[in-house]
């Protein structure tokens, strides 16, 4: 039986376990050029020496104006790869595997001076009205995410996660709460497969391509699981390799569609989506009991867990939870007398 502490392996990413350090922003680029700083090196490198299976880089934008803050990170730039690649060889240094998280923010880019999406629908009254992209612009943007995906793969990542959830700008295409287009990009995955090809052409074909996809909308209106699933089968056939399940933030929710807050709400979208897709999945949502994420991977709800908060508290996590589970995990020589 397959346990949090035993390795996995997807095409050539092969992880020393199933623990996952989600991409989580931390608005920390000082000076506001989309390159990461010595902040995001202490910060991910910590997670790999305790023992991280895969860190997840936090949401990284294919252009300045797609930042959901100018304080977070880019990648549009090929000056901005080295600074990539320093944190990439220090995660790897401790057994450690590295992906990127490459994204657009669209309608909730709250610093841009006029936003941008699939249409102009204001997220809220407290963000900025945003302009619809062009066709052409919709193109350009392709190709934005697919220089991105590029300098990833030139800087060392293990592999890339595409960002398709949570309201931004992939999001706001495959959903028809955003999407009220009248071209070629009102059918609702285009730019989702396109983007995902796009990506797939600039990396090896061993390398993974992973998608994190809101499995349902929260807004009354918004898509339900089964059209959650439809959208992952259309990019699963474009080409993306496991999904990363989380669910809503395209609006306000409803309180017939709340999930509550308890630990594991999202993990049953996770199995629904694994059960459906054939493929791996990544589960999300409160997930820090380590005997409640050792029980997800043990029952086969997904094949990864994700741990957000509960490893923003403990960099050495992932230690902690395997002496707890009695599982097998080194831990640095450095630091044995401190868990012996």
């Amino acid at each position: 039986m397959d346990q949090l502490f035993s390795p996995f392996q997807i095409k050539n990413l092969e992880l020393n376990n199933r623990v996952v350090m989600p991409p989580m922003c931390q608005y920390s680029v000082t000076k506001k050029d989309g390159t990461p700083n010595d902040w995001h090196y202490t910060h991910y490198v910590s997670r790999a020496i305790g023992g991280t299976g895969l860190v997840i880089v936090e949401m990284t934008n294919v252009e300045p104006d797609g930042r959901i803050s100018n304080n977070c990170l880019g990648f549009w730039s090929d000056e901005q790869i080295p600074a990539y690649k320093k944190i990439v060889d220090a995660v790897h240094e401790q057994g450690s595997k590295i992906a990127i998280q490459i994204a657009h923010a669209g309608r909730k880019a709250e610093d841009a001076e006029t936003p941008v999406a699939p249409s102009a629908i204001r997220f809220s009254e407290k963000y900025k009205e945003p302009r619809a992209l062009t066709t052409e612009e919709v193109q350009e943007m392709v190709d934005k995410f697919r220089q991105s995906v590029r300098r990833a793969v030139e800087a060392g990542f293990d592999a890339i996660e595409l960002h398709g959830a949570h309201g931004y700008l992939i999001h706001q295409f495959h959903s028809s709460y955003t999407n009220k287009r009248a071209d070629e990009y009102s059918e609702l995955t285009r730019f989702g497969t396109e983007v995902v090809k796009a990506a797939k052409s600039e990396m090896p074909v061993d390398m993974p391509l992973i998608m994190r996809i809101s499995a349902t909308e929260f807004v009354e209106e918004g898509y339900q699981l089964q059209g959650g699933i439809e959208l992952a089968k259309a990019y699963k056939e474009a080409g993306v390799d496991m999904f990363h399940i989380s669910a809503g933030g395209e609006g306000a929710i409803a309180p017939s569609r709340n999930p509550g807050g308890h630990a594991g709400y999202m993990v049953p979208f996770a199995r629904a989506m694994r059960e459906a897709l054939e493929v791996p999945v990544i589960a999300v949502g409160r997930l820090e009991d380590a005997q409640l994420a050792d029980s997800i991977i043990g029952n086969q709800d997904a094949d990864l867990v994700a741990v957000g908060r509960g490893m923003l508290r403990d960099p050495y996590w992932s230690i902690r939870a395997a002496r707890e589970l009695g599982q097998e995990m080194e831990v640095p020589v450095q630091y044995e007398r401190g868990f012996a």
